[in-house]
């Protein structure tokens, strides 16, 4: 999974123009916001194959690199 959050990342630098820890607030901390946070998840699911369920975009699931990658591990 490590490589999945170096991805992550990675990805996060680049649209939020900064690196962030894997346990780093990203949604309540405002440093992705809705558009930015979509961007994020359409470039991990093509990345990984699989589809986040539309009741799990939300910073109860995807506030930090840790959780999104929980929630990967999920589906």
């Amino acid at each position: 999974m490590t490589d999945i959050q170096s991805f992550i990342q990675d990805e996060v630098k680049i649209l939020a123009f900064k690196k962030v820890e894997i346990n780093e607030s990203l949604i309540k901390s405002k440093l992705l916001d809705s558009i930015t946070l979509v961007e994020l998840l359409v470039v991990i699911e093509e990345k990984t194959g699989k589809t986040f369920p539309q009741h799990m975009i939300n910073e109860e699931y995807l506030d930090t690199i840790s959780m999104i990658c929980n929630v990967l591990e999920t589906l």
